[in-house]
């Protein structure tokens, strides 16, 4: 089997190629080759047995998708995007990187289908930003979409054509809308959502978070552990099972900030939470106050999906795949 993976040098792309090389098959599959794309060259990773190419290049650029569809892979996992603040911050990129790129790449595997039949599966990374407020809680799979911001708008329209160039037979096409991921290992990014992650991965080790939103906002969270095994699952997930509704909330964990807060307590003492230093930001707490509470990711639950159940949980994973499994000294 043959992964093409667009977004390769990401966090979630990263963990997604490790996961393959532990564990190279998928269902009845074995993986083995690797074609990374990302804008920067990927590393490949380590243990893998199978033969890997690593490309540097910008999926936004025209000529690029067409190198991508060039070797015919089976599987064509498409994780790259800018995230929602940069691309609330730079409209104009947002839409060449998250609109522009997906099309060109959807118009490439089209145009090689229609030359000579081929028809790879397409798993692509869409987010619960294709949800706004007002939104009930928890959000039912058939909740209209009326996202509030260019990201969720970006994903919202690229869900469209997805579903689109499924039922004309260019592609065989899965969408999973990502919770958002906690907790994010390494240094913080441009997300908007950041912070979910800062006010547990920095105490954790011992370092400040700055929390600039109440405690009282809920948020739908996965742990990146979770993420790849959405993919993992999506990869080999007989498809003809979601008919045309080809896009599905992915299970997490509903939790307040607060609720965070009282996980990390569990976990890590009272030492820890006190290096979470509250810093009202009234444009970022605007925005999450739009963003979905929860879901009751009923489709996905029953095609087999799967995450964690608790917020204790998610920090457990981080503490596992990040830490080494154990808490620095300090703590406690």
């Amino acid at each position: 089997m043959h992964i093409a993976i667009i977004g390769a040098a990401g966090m979630v792309g990263r963990k997604f190629t490790e996961s393959l090389a532990r564990h190279p098959q998928l269902g009845d599959h074995t993986v083995d080759r690797l074609t990374l794309w990302d804008v920067i060259a990927p590393q490949p990773p380590a243990g893998f047995g199978g033969q890997v190419d690593s490309r540097a290049a910008d999926l936004s650029q025209p000529d690029v998708a067409a190198q991508v569809v060039s070797s015919r892979p089976d599987l064509i996992v498409h994780l790259a995007a800018i995230v929602s603040g940069e691309a609330e911050l730079d409209f104009d990129k947002g839409y060449r990187i998250n609109l522009d790129g997906t099309r060109y790449l959807f118009d490439a595997i089209r145009a090689a289908s229609l030359a000579d039949g081929w028809r790879p599966r397409v798993v692509f990374a869409s987010s619960i930003a294709v949800y706004g407020a007002p939104l009930p809680y928890p959000i039912p799979d058939d909740f209209h979409q009326t996202p509030l911001t260019s990201y969720g708008t970006q994903k919202a329209i690229c869900e469209l054509l997805l579903s689109d160039y499924t039922r004309r037979g260019f592609f065989d096409g899965i969408g999973i809308r990502l919770p958002t991921l906690c907790v994010r290992p390494g240094k913080p990014n441009k997300a908007a959502s950041g912070f979910f992650s800062s006010i547990l991965r920095e105490p954790l080790i011992g370092q400040e978070a700055v929390l600039p939103v109440p405690e009282d906002v809920r948020h739908w969270h996965a742990s990146p552990r979770s993420a790849v095994g959405f993919l993992r699952h999506a990869a080999t997930l007989d498809l003809q099972r979601l008919g045309p509704r080809r896009n599905l909330n992915m299970p997490g964990v509903s939790a307040t900030v607060g609720e965070q807060i009282a996980a990390l307590q569990r976990v890590a003492g009272d030492r820890a939470v006190a290096l979470i230093r509250r810093e009202p930001d009234a444009a970022i707490t605007q925005m999450v106050q739009g963003w979905a509470p929860g879901f009751t990711a009923t489709r996905a639950r029953e095609l087999g999906f799967t995450a964690e159940s608790s917020f204790d949980e998610i920090l457990q994973a981080h503490i596992e795949d990040e830490l080494g499994g154990t808490l620095p000294h300090w703590s406690h």
